[in-house]
């Protein structure tokens, strides 16, 4: 299908949308998109499948698979509890590879890079219809960085405030092949996804409907 680019990408140019969150757009290439596409679609084969998680007694719109840790809310474990019990696969070293990058094309001193070693990942799959309300990544015992990337259709995030879910926040589209990485004063502020534009994935990027989102974390947690 090809890509119909409704909503206009006006500013392309990266920079900081508040002090500590930095948005990148196009900082993967195409075929790296499709090469992690593929990754993904060997992921949802398990051992723990692609689900929707319940957030009180309701179910989200957005669909995940973890590598690493199992986030449930509001709490990592190994196993997925509250799926099938199966243990979620490993963290793959390229990723980790891939946030020490994110990291260093933000801005990031070199200790701080290279001591980066996030260590679960959740891996979102969004449809046209799929939401997330503004929330905080607090279930992590470290306050390291978190490096987001996006593949497929674009979507409009809402990147907000650390005190509450109003505003003060600010609007962006986030189209396949973007970072956005925050942390520092930034790294409690909450944030969410408010549209999906449909049938705005470009050609090449290995998914032809919907986007993939994908968010490394430090848990902070042993075992």
């Amino acid at each position: 299908m090809t890509a119909l680019f409704t909503p206009q990408l006006p500013d392309r140019e990266a920079g900081d949308i508040a002090q500590g969150a930095t948005h990148i757009p196009d900082w993967l290439s195409l075929g790296q998109q499709k090469w992690i596409t593929d990754r993904f679609h060997e992921w949802v084969r398990g051992p723990v499948p692609l689900r929707a998680a319940t957030v009180r007694g309701h179910q989200m719109s957005v669909r995940t698979v973890c590598l690493g840790w199992h986030w449930q809310p509001y709490q990592y474990t190994r196993q997925a509890t509250d799926v099938n019990g199966a243990r979620v696969l490993a963290f793959p070293d390229w990723m980790v590879r891939l946030g020490r990058s994110a990291l260093r094309a933000t801005g990031y001193d070199t200790a701080t890079t290279a001591s980066y070693t996030p260590d679960t990942a959740l891996v979102n799959h969004y449809d046209a219809q799929a939401r997330l309300g503004m929330h905080q990544d607090k279930d992590e015992e470290s306050r390291a960085p978190v490096v987001s990337l996006s593949i497929g259709d674009t979507c409009t995030f809402r990147f907000g405030n650390t005190e509450g879910r109003g505003k003060p926040y600010t609007d962006l589209l986030l189209a396949s092949g973007d970072l956005f990485v925050f942390g520092g004063p930034a790294r409690l502020a909450y944030h969410g996804v408010t549209k999906v534009h449909q049938d705005t994935a470009p050609a090449g990027c290995g998914i032809s409907g919907g986007r993939i989102n994908i968010t490394m974390r430090v848990t902070g947690l042993d075992g």
